[in-house]
């Protein structure tokens, strides 16, 4: 009732302007839009490519600030619509100069979306650019799965993409070698130590070492759990 009695349906001043802030309050919403706009993709940038999975950092930066915007200014009364065509006119601006430079400066667009990273080449997980990224090797191996992968010894190639998808590159049935299984069961605590003489990989980079019986060390990572490779062909 309170509500009811207070507003004027209608008043053109209040739905374009605001009946609290002056005309001038618009320069500031310019600067808010911004700054907001800014702490988005920063943020954005920190989480890491897999919060931003099959949308572009700029497709995504732009919902999340405009969402809000278009949200508030349906329902309540004292948004004034011509702060919100402000907000939207400079996100809009910002998105398209933002895409102008990444198109212009591929540095910019690799620091601020990310370049494919190589995560696993020739069967052994690249640690150097693994430890890079804002990812698990239990996110990792539970992609491969999903391309019935069994160990590393059939993967050629892995590459994260500034999606954050994964694409995988593998080798040809005859060239498949040895490699450490990604079974999740296998990888819940492996062993530190070869329970047997043999070729064992290392359960952290995968690689690949024929070992006696004992505790070893990898010369790789310095991990020392290891599990028995398996050698079966890839069946898509």
């Amino acid at each position: 009732m309170l509500l009811a009695a207070s507003v004027t349906p209608f008043d053109w001043n209040r739905i374009f302007f605001s009946e609290e802030s002056p005309p001038l309050f618009l320069l500031e919403v310019v600067l808010r839009c911004v700054i907001t706009y800014l702490l988005v993709l920063g943020a954005l940038r920190v989480t890491g490519r897999r919060g931003v999975r099959q949308l572009s950092i700029f497709e995504l930066s732009i919902i999340l600030a405009l969402g809000s915007a278009a949200g508030d200014a349906m329902f309540y009364h004292d948004v004034a619509l011509l702060h919100v065509v402000v907000v939207f006119v400079v996100v809009t601006v910002l998105y398209l100069l933002f895409n102008r430079l990444t198109e212009k400066y591929p540095h910019f667009s690799d620091w601020l979306e990310g370049a494919p990273v190589l995560l696993v080449e020739n069967g052994e997980i690249n640690m150097v650019n693994f430890n890079k990224q804002n990812l698990t090797q239990k996110e990792m191996f539970g992609e491969l799965r999903q391309r019935q992968v069994e160990h590393l010894g059939q993967v050629r190639r892995v590459y994260i993409e500034a999606t954050g998808n994964f694409s995988a590159f593998f080798f040809e049935d005859d060239d498949v070698r040895p490699g450490l299984p990604i079974y999740p069961e296998g990888l819940i605590q492996p062993p530190h130590r070869a329970e047997a003489a043999g070729l064992h990989a290392c359960a952290q980079c995968g690689h690949v070492k024929e070992l006696p019986a004992g505790p070893a060390q990898c010369p790789v990572c310095q991990n020392d759990t290891w599990l028995a490779t398996i050698d079966s062909k890839r069946v898509a």
